[in-house]
């Protein structure tokens, strides 16, 4: 009998209050195809009611793609998931306390989809420890509605004396996963797909809890015409398949093109990388490139972080340097914005789930991380903003365990200008939003915890860097040209030791040439 179904069909079997697990990330390897039929489905009969959504990491294209699709009243009466940033219209529905929902470290919820396939007792990990995630914070709960339902999903264990959280598995009854092509056995392989997901974690997480898995593909093969080597699920685990149309089937929901070079079925010459303009972006990069050694495994994040990568370039050391994604891109050319989970030219694109095994375990050399806000005692806030909830996605597991980690950002926000030249920093402007601050609003990173651990941690803005200890922040090194304490003291809500030998950065990083920088 064939497994083959239309869209339509596959909407159909979701059931009031079942848990739906999702594929996807951003704007990449999404069942859209499926979601869009599930969001039609509803709108005409408005079932099925008070689902539990669970995706492992963010989930839209801040358009109408993944849970922008879904954010209907009614349709969702729980969130589980790590990041809803990408999905502004699910996240006002959070705000509006229209379901309880809780966001979660994204390499757990990873680590949480093999371990309910697994049948253990959940993810027992340090990650988290000291953040919201720890139940003395917040719990994972994002907002009142969370807080009101009265269910806990972590808490704290000890084992051998040491401290860890443990986070509680649940039960997933039908799942949505996609990949490029299904032959008549069900069996799914993903060779158009830029990244290696979550299809055979989540796919074994629903079976083995006796529920449904759909996986949505753009072709339908004959049995035995894939190379098993491509098979990610083997076809016993698949229930129905749903062959999507072109237009609903993207390989990226914000690139309407197939890209060969994302999957490694063909190379492009991406041409030498372009030499970012001086200003503050780049200076931030370029004292955080200092901190990079020969052989290092580096994490970028998402924005300023990344103009790392333009640095090592100009100054000739970035091919001395493993750079990765959190969604398993190692290598190549990572792209930016909605398209970040694809790269050109990757050189190895592993399982998301292998990637955060990798991270937990301390396979980071140097992370260098966005700081939205920081506090006296080293905490940094990416999650949480006037009330506005983003979610930490991998944020939480990547600086938790990483050996070196600096987080990169402007002193200050809201309309600062600058002139850069000549070996100095002037501060034209002022900014008019301090983001030191006495307490964050939440706290992504724990300061405490990490110093208490030993991590190297350094907070590089375009005018101060600051170094975290066991008593708080330190200011070590200020730039030329600014003013102790016109401009770092009296634009911060605290005031930080001040280090006995405090230097004056590296000059080179306000000239516009080269630095001769080797890593």
């Amino acid at each position: 009998m064939s497994k083959v179904i239309s869209a339509a069909q596959a909407a159909e079997l979701v059931k009031d209050n079942d848990t739906l697990g999702i594929q996807g990330i951003v704007a990449t390897s999404i069942p859209q195809y499926l979601v869009d039929a599930l969001a039609e489905r509803y709108k005409k009969t408005a079932s099925p009611k008070n689902l539990t959504i669970y995706y492992e990491a963010s989930l839209g294209d801040n358009a109408e793609g993944g849970m922008n699709a879904l954010a209907l009243d009614g349709l969702i009466g729980k969130l589980k998931c790590a990041h809803v940033g990408t999905s502004p219209k699910l996240a006002a529905m959070i705000n509006e306390n229209k379901f309880p929902a809780f966001l979660f470290p994204q390499g757990v919820n990873a680590q949480m989809t093999r371990a309910i396939a697994g049948g253990k007792v959940g993810v027992i990990t340090n990650v988290g420890l000291g953040t919201f995630a720890d139940p003395r914070v917040e719990g994972c709960k994002i907002n009142q509605a969370a807080r009101d339902c009265g269910e806990e999903v972590v808490d704290v264990l000890t084992i051998g004396g040491t401290e860890y959280l443990h986070y509680k598995p649940f039960p997933i009854n039908i799942c949505f996963i996609r990949g490029t092509s299904a032959d008549e056995k069900g069996n799914l392989s993903i060779e158009k797909e830029s990244i290696h997901y979550d299809q055979i974690e989540m796919a074994l997480a629903v079976h083995n809890n006796g529920g449904i898995v759909i996986a949505e593909v753009e072709r339908y093969v004959e049995a035995g015409s894939l190379n098993p080597h491509s098979v990610v699920v083997p076809g016993f685990l698949i229930d129905h398949i749903v062959v999507a149309k072109p237009e609903q089937h993207l390989q990226c929901l914000a690139d309407p093109d197939f890209h060969p070079e994302w999957c490694g079925e063909a190379k492009v010459p991406v041409g030498e990388m372009e030499i970012p303009a001086l200003n503050v972006r780049k200076v931030c990069g370029r004292r955080a490139a200092f901190e990079a050694r020969r052989g290092y495994h580096v994490n970028l994040g998402i924005g300023m972080p990344e103009s790392v990568a333009g640095v090592a370039a100009e100054e000739g050391f970035a091919d001395t340097l493993t750079m990765s994604v959190e969604c398993g891109i190692f290598g190549g050319v990572p792209m930016s914005g909605m398209k970040i989970c694809s790269a050109h030219n990757p050189e190895c694109i592993i399982s998301q789930v292998s990637t955060f095994d990798m991270y937990d375990g301390g396979g980071v050399d140097l992370t260098v991380m966005g700081g939205a806000e920081i506090d006296e005692h080293g905490n940094v806030n990416v999650s949480k903003f006037n009330g506005r909830i983003v979610g930490p996605g991998g944020f939480i597991n990547i600086t938790t365990n990483t050996k070196n980690i600096i987080f990169v950002g402007t002193l200050t926000a809201g309309g600062a200008k600058y002139e850069i030249g000549g070996g100095k920093l002037t501060i034209k402007q002022e900014g008019k939003v301090k983001k030191y601050v006495k307490q964050v609003e939440q706290i992504t990173f724990s300061g405490e915890y990490a110093a208490k651990t030993g991590k190297n941690v350094l907070y590089v803005t375009e005018r101060a860097v600051f170094k975290l200890t066991e008593q708080g922040l330190k200011l070590i090194e200020i730039a030329p040209g600014v003013d102790l304490q016109k401009d770092v003291l009296d634009q911060m809500e605290f005031k930080p030791i001040i280090a006995d030998d405090l230097k004056l950065m590296d000059a080179r990083i306000f000239t516009d040439q080269p630095m001769g920088l080797e890593a």
